[in-house]
């Protein structure tokens, strides 16, 4: 997907806005990160820390434009901004928290929460003792390869994969 060269502006706009915040704050400069539009799937963006380098998801970011730009860029920058000045932390730790709300004055939202109908793939329904729950074509993979064990967050119970006429007939 092509992403109009206007809303890229937007997003360098956006970059240099939150960038310059740091510098005044931290009292020293940064190079400018490298935007590109690589990300499939449900992710929003991704920091690429060493690259120093913020990847976007194309099709979330033409559907969500505004959130990107106040959202999203902030987001990530605080990831590479906490990276230069406290090195290998938590992903959204304190020091993270703390460039998103005191440096970057945005709220420490760790997920968005975009319509993703648009890039999600094929899910598979799995059922625990308190829900159902839908589990990428990726997950349900590892599970069939028996690599891993999904467990619901809620009740603690393993996952089971239920059938395509149970969920059809709505057993």
């Amino acid at each position: 997907m092509v992403v109009p060269q206007d809303l890229i502006h937007q997003l360098e706009s956006s970059l240099q806005v939150y960038l310059k915040k740091a510098e005044l704050a931290l009292e020293c400069t940064f190079p400018t990160p490298e935007l590109s539009f690589q990300v499939r799937g449900k992710v929003a963006g991704k920091a690429y820390l060493q690259q120093w380098q913020i990847r976007l998801n194309p099709t979330l970011l033409i559907e969500n434009q505004q959130a990107f730009v106040e959202q999203v860029i902030p987001h990530e920058l605080a990831h590479l901004i906490t990276y230069h000045q406290f090195g290998r932390v938590k992903p959204h730790g304190k020091e993270w928290r703390y460039v998103m709300t005191n440096i970057f004055r945005c709220p420490p939202e760790t997920y968005h929460a975009f319509d993703i109908s648009s890039v999600q793939g094929e899910t598979f329904t799995y059922q625990c003792q308190c829900q159902t729950h839908q589990l990428s074509i990726r997950r349900h993979n590892k599970v069939k390869q028996q690599q891993t064990r999904y467990h619901c967050s809620l009740c603690g119970t393993q996952l089971k994969l239920l059938n395509k006429e149970k969920v059809i007939n709505g057993l």
